[in-house]
């Protein structure tokens, strides 16, 4: 890792090149306000709703949060062939969300190279994701398990699904599919459109950032405030750098960790749920 001193001054703060303007004709603004209610409705506004009704659900059983348990993966179906399905189609379901929200900045002009999306994946892409992984991933996992320790989260149970030859596929393709949708839309799609209404980037980064952590309050303390913090730096480096496939190598290389890597280790330790 490179000395700090390396570091441009004054990364942190955002900066705007070749972002869309602001949209001053009320019309058009009140069209992104209604687009925007449309979207996160049927896609990550409405997995916040039902999370926070989750989470009020298990405050009130009588059992605290660290004896409940939640799986992010379970079989859908008895039938093997019909799960595996199933399966790809929530990964599909996934990319689908972030399709939305890539054809609508499409279809309102506005190039996908502006919101970081280029054609082309660099090789500091990779490097800087894999970075900002381990900048996430370690701590996260730190604060999980002194959160469930200490009986805030609930324990997250990442598969629940049986041992089979499809199922690192499919975990493999439901990180992906997390990683696409969430990162483009709470931060490419949702940061841009609200640079449109002319929010300021410090407001806008805020709210990408408690919805990335609303949808996880499912999960507890930690799986709120871990995505929270998350969001305030996976939307300060777009803001900064206005690349978007960092923020998804890095949310996938998380995602896969947790996903498979859970299944291969769980067995073998006992500090784990």
């Amino acid at each position: 890792m490179g000395k700090m001193s390396a570091l441009p001054r004054g990364w942190l703060r955002p900066s705007r090149p070749g972002t869309p303007a602001a949209v001053e004709d009320p019309r058009e603004r009140r069209a992104i306000k209604l687009e925007l209610i449309i979207v996160f409705t049927v896609t990550l506004g409405y997995s916040a709703a039902f999370s926070l009704l989750s989470f009020v659900e298990s405050l009130l059983r009588e059992a605290r949060l660290a004896d409940q348990q939640v799986a992010l993966h379970r079989p859908q179906a008895s039938i093997e062939a019909i799960d595996l399905l199933k399966q790809l189609l929530g990964a599909l379901k996934l990319i689908g969300f972030a399709a939305l929200g890539v054809y609508l900045l499409w279809r309102a002009g506005i190039a996908l190279g502006k919101v970081g999306l280029s054609r082309r994946v660099r090789g500091k892409d990779i490097g800087a994701g894999a970075l900002l992984a381990a900048v996430i991933g370690i701590p996260g996992l730190v604060l999980y398990l002194i959160s469930w320790q200490l009986g805030f989260s609930l324990a997250v149970v990442p598969s629940l699904l049986e041992e089979s030859w499809w199922r690192p596929i499919t975990l493999t393709l439901s990180a992906i599919g997390n990683a696409v949708a969430e990162e483009v839309l709470i931060v490419g799609y949702l940061l841009t459109r609200l640079r449109q209404l002319g929010i300021g980037e410090n407001a806008s980064l805020l709210v990408s950032s408690v919805l990335r952590g609303s949808y996880h309050l499912y999960q507890g303390a930690a799986g709120f405030f871990g995505n929270l913090v998350m969001g305030l730096i996976f939307g300060r480096v777009w803001q900064r750098t206005h690349r978007l496939w960092p923020l998804i190598i890095a949310h996938a290389l998380l995602d896969v960790v947790a996903f498979v890597g859970y299944s291969l280790v769980s067995p073998l330790v006992s500090w784990l749920p």
